[in-house]
């Protein structure tokens, strides 16, 4: 029998999607991580610390990670056999931006749902992480943020017309990424409201091209690939209409040296892929090391569109959603999904 947790600690990791040309599938975790801490208590509480706190609402009905919980807790997850949701308290400790394009709803989902069923003394198996990527996916509507978020890594994620499913692609060593944030957020329906409800041929073809380009790139360390392969004809040109900051940063940062640029997700975040000091793809030179000039070329591009933000040097990671601690402690603890 489980045996149920009185308070859990888990941790997601920011992610980037689309990457360019992989609209709606394929997506990278990076090294910005959240905290969620959920304990059994009298009565309902709720802390926010770190990004967000001044938007996101502390009523649980309106809260992600509180929904994913639930329904983690709920019989309809296919995982557990509960009928009623605890009381509970949250402390949410986010380092990753609020509607900026980086995964921030993934997350909060994906740590809820981590969350629940650590609560329930569930422990997850091969077979159950499908499931994981399933229920976040339906509740998230595409996989590209929660694929990455559950499993780290530059994950593909497809739906075979009866579930999601997501593969992985290596990252080369040494990558870093640079990413200009800026003050001002979008949310995802304004930014999915501009896209045309069709395409033309050419632009699919543009597309599927580059996209296997981009995973070509990643599993050979063809670094020198990356500003062609993270081109796009789908959603970076509509939107650019509603931020027009997005090419003039884009082409800035490859002409400091980025091997490719492109918007995070719906944005607003624009992300440069470099060589930076982690590692070593090739040999890494010192004149290799571009993320300071690309960072100051990103923000000088954006201030002459008086576009204010900040930047982030960041890396990708492999280790998705992950348990930091339970109590009553016991052999999970720090299990990965």
């Amino acid at each position: 029998m489980p045996v149920e947790r009185n308070r859990v600690v888990v941790r997601v990791p920011a992610t980037t999607a689309n990457m360019g040309p992989g609209f709606d599938c394929i997506g990278m975790a990076l090294g910005i991580f959240n905290e969620l801490i959920v304990e059994r208590s009298d009565a309902f509480a709720m802390e926010i610390i770190g990004e967000g706190q001044a938007e996101l609402p502390r009523d649980a009905s309106n809260l992600a990670s509180y929904q994913a919980l639930s329904l983690a807790l709920r019989p309809r997850s296919g995982l557990l056999a509960r009928s009623t949701t605890p009381t509970l308290s949250y402390v949410l400790k986010n380092a990753i931006p609020f509607a900026r394009g980086l995964g921030s709803s993934s997350a909060a989902i994906v740590a809820g749902l981590l969350a629940g069923l650590t609560l329930a003394g569930h422990e997850l198996s091969v077979q159950q992480d499908e499931e994981l990527l399933n229920i976040a996916a339906d509740l998230e509507g595409h996989p590209d943020n929660v694929a990455p978020c559950i499993y780290g890594g530059l994950q593909i994620g497809v739906h075979t017309g009866r579930r999601w499913m997501s593969t992985r692609v290596s990252v080369p060593h040494g990558l870093q990424a640079v990413l200009f944030v800026p003050d001002t957020p979008m949310e995802t329906a304004t930014a999915r409201a501009v896209l045309l409800p069709t395409i033309q041929r050419s632009e699919a073809v543009f597309n599927i091209g580059r996209a296997a380009m981009l995973v070509h790139a990643f599993n050979t360390g063809r670094l020198d690939k990356l500003q062609e392969a993270t081109r796009d004809a789908l959603h970076q040109p509509q939107r650019s209409g509603i931020m027009p900051v997005l090419f003039p940063v884009i082409d800035a940062a490859i002409a400091a040296g980025a091997h490719g640029a492109f918007l995070s997700g719906a944005g607003s975040t624009i992300l440069a892929l470099t060589s930076g000091r982690r590692g070593d793809v090739y040999v890494q030179r010192s004149d290799e090391r571009k993320e300071k000039e690309v960072s100051d070329a990103m923000l000088a591009a954006a201030r002459a569109h008086n576009m204010p933000g900040k930047i982030y040097v960041t890396h990708p990671v492999e280790l998705g959603a992950h348990v930091v601690s339970v109590e009553p402690a016991d052999a999970s603890n720090s299990q990965s999904v």
